[in-house]
């Protein structure tokens, strides 16, 4: 009987450990996270609203992504730079871009398609683009 409940107890213990917040948190590496927060139709622009979050132990003192705009049936609508300018480590950060001669309703896809600039103090290799986190409170998908 007793070896029927070290089973399941030690089964529990696994599962535990597997989800704890902690062993996600040490299993995660420093990375940027960008959510896609808010379109808003502003006369015949659309102003796109990020929220963004460095997780690398420093600063990031330049960050710009590379980044294209796909309307909602799939075609490339445009390619552009945002420019996120600096991030501090560890603290959100929201920065909106109006982006011209857009129809937010016709925005159906974002694509962060690499970093353009990534610059600070002792970066690690793809400190903007490697682990990347992406995200969306909108109707339109963020990808990468």
């Amino acid at each position: 009987m007793s070896h029927l409940i070290a089973k399941p107890a030690g089964l529990w213990l696994a599962f535990c450990l597997a989800f704890s917040p902690l062993s996600a948190e040490e299993g995660q590496r420093p990375h940027v996270s960008v959510e896609l927060n808010a379109v808003e139709q502003v006369d015949t622009s659309c102003r796109v609203s990020f929220l963004v979050r460095n997780g690398h132990a420093t600063d990031l003192d330049q960050v710009v992504y590379e980044t294209v705009l796909f309307d909602t049936v799939g075609r490339v609508d445009r390619l552009t730079l945002f420019d996120f300018g600096a991030l501090p480590s560890n603290r959100p950060r929201v920065r909106q871009f109006v982006v011209p001669d857009l129809q937010c309703a016709s925005l159906g896809r974002v694509l962060i398609n690499g970093a353009e600039t990534c610059t600070g103090e002792n970066l690690p290799e793809n400190a903007c683009s490697g682990d990347l986190d992406l995200r969306s409170r909108t109707a339109v998908e963020v990808l990468g």
